[in-house]
Order: structure tokens, then sequence, then C-alpha cells
């Protein structure tokens, strides 16, 4: 990599690609510095500090699966929009894994507020909504969208599903109809329960 031109944005990316060959528990200001081959020192004008370049990493893959799912969701509802977000968490997953690591990672509350982060939840909860729950099924929903397609994902990068002849993403899809169904379920017997 060449050294001209080095700025925080540039270095959070060339963090981000790191991550993605590495893994994200591996980067660091030191190991970013031998990439461009420069001193250490000539960094900290830019990151203070490896923390503070992984929290970079962490809020630009936000950004990026953000982005990515709102342009993915334009349109859809219900199981259309269900299977757009998390097919864009699981190809994110499986393409940068780094990044996707990266986007799990924990920020400190006023980091969080202010990442995107927030508008993974807003899209969340807007999908979900569309199931008609009330709380507290939407906070259980929204929890159990997190971990069903996150759960998956990550097994999957990690080789979890490659010991059985049935393909991966035949399995995906079952999950999502099962997730769907489940979401419904709440539903209907709140229904039920308002008009017997």
């Amino acid at each position: 990599m060449a050294r001209a031109g080095l700025n925080r944005d540039r270095l959070i990316r060339a963090g981000a690609e790191l991550a993605d060959e590495v893994g994200f528990d591996r980067v660091t200001v030191s190991e970013l510095a031998r990439r461009f081959d420069v001193k250490v020192a000539s960094l900290y004008s830019h990151v203070r500090n490896s923390a503070d370049l992984t929290t970079g990493i962490t809020l630009l893959a936000l950004e990026e699966l953000a982005d990515r799912a709102a342009e993915a969701l334009v349109g859809l509802a219900g199981r259309d929009a269900l299977a757009a977000l998390a097919n864009t968490y699981r190809d994110y997953a499986l393409r940068h894994p780094g990044r996707y690591a990266a986007a799990r990672a924990r920020l400190d509350p006023e980091t969080a507020a202010g990442s995107a982060g927030v508008r993974h939840a807003r899209m969340t909860r807007a999908i979900l909504r569309g199931y008609g729950l009330a709380e507290p099924a939407e906070t259980h929903a929204v929890r159990m969208v997190g971990a069903v397609i996150h759960g998956y994902a990550e097994l999957e990068s990690a080789g979890g599903f490659e010991h059985t002849p049935v393909e991966s993403r035949e399995s995906w899809e079952w999950t999502l109809d099962a997730l769907d169904a489940a979401l419904r379920t709440p539903a209907e017997a709140e229904v039920d329960q308002l008009h017997p």
C-alpha cells in the first residue's frame, strides 16, 4: 500500500479490509502500519489507538450493512422483507467476515446511539410491525430474529454446515419459513384472545 494520502477514512477502510483477511480480533494499529509500510507513530495523528481503529471499523460495517439492508427492503413487507433483511446480513457475513464480526462488536452507549445500529433496530421493528406484534412480543421478536439470523450466519461462516449433503441454502430457506411462521403465530394468538 502507498503511504501518500493517509487519513482517518482511508485507515478505517484499510482496517476493514484487513479484518476481512485476518479476522477482526487481529486488527491493530501496528498491523495496519506494517501494511502501509509506515511507523506506528505516523498513524496516531489519524487514530488514537487500536480500540479507536476497531470502533471505526465497527461504525463503517454498521453503516454499510444498514445501507444495503435499506436498499434491499424497498417496497417489501412480511416474509419478503424478513428474507431481504436476513439475506443482506448472511451475504455480508459470507463476503466480509471481518466486517461482519465488527458489526456485532460492543460499542459504548453514546457511540452506539449515534451509530447506524439505530437504523438496524428501526428496520427490524418496521418489518415486525407488519406481523401485528404488540409489546412485549415485538421486543421478543426483535431478539429472536437477531439470534436466528446472526447465529445461522456465524455457524455457516465457521463451516458448521459443511458436514452434511443438505445444502446450506436449502436449510436457510427452511429457517426463514419457520421464522416467518413463528412470527405469525403470536399475532394470530393475540387476535384469537381478543375475539374468542
